[in-house]
């Protein structure tokens, strides 16, 4: 029977699989920014050409954030159209919390 090695994680899982500290961040702030506009999207009751309209974008971008596509949005684009949907994006900028080995 063949064993299978196990390696402990570091705790982050984007660090884990190769992306830098910078585009880690990132990837876990994006999809934060595209769930509000989704829920926006939903509560207001908004068709995909509805919410283009709104959004000041393309229907297909409207897709695009209901698919969950990622890598098709920067952060620049979904601050922009959080403040198109009235949304203001709030920052806090904190030291990371020390790991204890």
């Amino acid at each position: 029977m063949k064993s299978t090695a196990i390696t402990k994680g570091s705790g982050d899982v984007f660090k884990d699989i190769g992306f830098s500290l910078a585009e880690g961040r990132n990837l876990r702030i994006r999809p934060e920014l595209m769930t509000a506009l989704r829920k926006f999207i939903e509560k207001e009751g908004l068709s995909q050409a509805d919410a283009a309209r709104r959004l000041k974008v393309s229907q297909p971008r409207i897709s695009d954030l209901t698919r969950g596509k990622i890598s098709r949005f920067s952060l620049d684009t979904l601050v922009n159209m959080l403040a198109d949907a009235g949304m203001d994006v709030a920052v806090t900028i904190k030291r990371p919390a020390r790991r204890v080995a």
